[in-house]
């Protein structure tokens, strides 16, 4: 494409320019190289791609990004086996899933499965038939997780309450909060069963016959729910101390707090700015926003307390970009919500590691590490904790037990179960995990490209 530039560049020099009309010499294409490479800032349109708008990484949290990706994977996983009568399924039936886990044909399922020994088992029938499922010590951090979502539920159903209080219409679709299902730390039957077990505070309709859609509606308006957390750092108190009869949203002042990178010296630059729009008043999440003009300042700050309350409701204190724009309409946000996130560099990061962008809430992590670690992170942490395998490879065991399962045919021809039991040295460690081909999206930076981008911040 450089080439097919400079020779059009050229042609239309010779026709308009005397003194390029004049010089036949075979330098010419140099020069016009050193023209171009001098004035094509002239030439580019003045829309960017999101990935070369945020040049600032922060190599902490793309470190922080990479470990949740990885155990997002594991997870998964281990949510496929819980949906089945006896947690396990041939290893074959994996293959519909290879797009969640991002492993793409040639690479091997049951090389990704045996990666993870400690929480993942394969037995083989006398069919020759590969079942995918739990090691003893997987289930039991399953049924952990299921009595912490438990015993937490009060507190989830708290933060989906004050999500339908947010909205306009205070009604969001079910499908859509099931989104947010890990991140508010909600049940894996959330749609069937758990959005029926607070009738109190919200409730499942339908809007009509035409619509199939379900949606969760708020049913009853608690002023003690409509505090943000902001107003609660800034109050010191706790909900149950706040005077409920007094509150009614409406206007804030209350400054966000930034988060900058040590090496981030453009803050200097925009202090004034930045300064400018902290002391800006704006209106509160929980306030109704239908009066605001799209585009105006008052309308973006509100925005921007919108995403940094949603965000403080998270167990991780960070959202996929995707899920979040979803709500626009419903939230009353800017239709180019990602410009708004990386516009606010210290209030948020955005981050571009893997297919999906994610966004986090600055305030909450120093360095990678989350400040505030509620018991399913800790949990999660476990979970993380396990992943990784150095040694060799068990061979598959022949369960006589399973030998009435029968197989119909599905499964024949399968290279994976025909070489399964084959013994060879594994390097795998939680680090090389993350550097591993068969888990790397094709998109994604390197954490040695991110430290450069970083560094070079300056010079761009």
């Amino acid at each position: 494409m450089a080439a097919i530039r400079i020779v059009r560049l050229a042609a239309v020099f010779q026709m308009n320019d005397p003194l390029f009309c004049l010089d036949k010499s075979p330098y010419l294409s140099v020069r016009i190289i050193n023209w171009w490479s001098k004035n094509q800032h002239r030439f580019m349109t003045s829309s960017k791609r999101v990935q070369d708008r945020s040049k600032n990484k922060r190599v902490d949290l793309e470190i922080a990004t990479e470990k949740l990706k990885i155990a997002s994977k594991v997870l998964f996983l281990m949510e496929i086996l819980k949906k089945e009568p006896e947690m396990i399924i041939p290893l074959r039936s994996l293959d519909q899933y290879r797009r969640q886990i991002n492993l793409p044909k040639p690479h091997k399922i049951s090389d990704f499965v045996r990666k993870v020994p400690k929480l993942f088992e394969l037995y083989k029938d006398r069919n020759g038939v590969v079942w995918f499922g739990m090691t003893k010590q997987a289930e039991d951090l399953v049924e952990e997780e299921e009595r912490i979502i438990e015993e937490n539920q009060d507190k989830a159903a708290e933060h989906v309450t004050r999500f339908l209080m947010m909205s306009v219409d205070k009604r969001l679709r079910i499908d859509k909060i099931a989104h947010f299902r890990r991140d508010f730390g909600l049940p894996i039957d959330f749609r069937t069963n758990w959005a029926h077990k607070y009738p109190q505070l919200f409730k499942v309709i339908k809007c009509n016959d035409e619509d199939e859609n379900e949606y969760l509606e708020l049913v009853s308006w608690n002023p003690a729910w409509a505090i943000t957390e902001l107003e609660k750092k800034a109050m010191a108190v706790s909900v149950s101390e706040v005077n409920i009869n007094a509150h009614t949203p409406g206007l804030l002042s209350l400054p966000f707090p930034l988060k900058f990178p040590s090496t981030y010296k453009k803050v200097y630059r925009y202090g004034g700015k930045i300064e400018h729009f902290q002391k800006r008043s704006y209106l509160s999440p929980y306030a109704d926003a239908r009066g605001l003009k799209p585009g105006s300042l008052e309308f973006d700050k509100r925005a921007v307390a919108v995403m940094h309350e949603l965000l403080s409701f998270t167990i991780e204190k960070r959202l996929v970009t995707d899920h979040l724009t979803h709500f626009r309409q419903e939230l009353v946000m800017p239709q180019k919500l990602m410009r708004l996130l990386l516009k606010h560099f210290g209030i948020f990061y955005v981050s571009e590691r893997g297919k999906r962008f994610s966004v986090f809430l600055t305030e909450g992590y120093e360095g990678s590490e989350l400040i505030e670690k509620g018991p399913l992170v800790l949990w999660k942490e476990k979970v993380q904790g396990l992943i990784g395998y150095r040694g060799r490879k068990k061979k598959i065991e022949t369960f006589s037990d399973m030998s009435d399962v029968e197989d119909d045919g599905r499964f024949e021809n399968d290279s994976e179960d025909e070489n399964i039991g084959m013994q060879f040295e594994l390097k795998d460690t939680v680090g090389s995990l993350e550097e591993d081909a068969l888990l790397r999206d094709n998109d994604e930076m390197e954490i040695g490209e991110v430290c450069s981008a970083y560094e070079d911040t300056e010079a761009s």
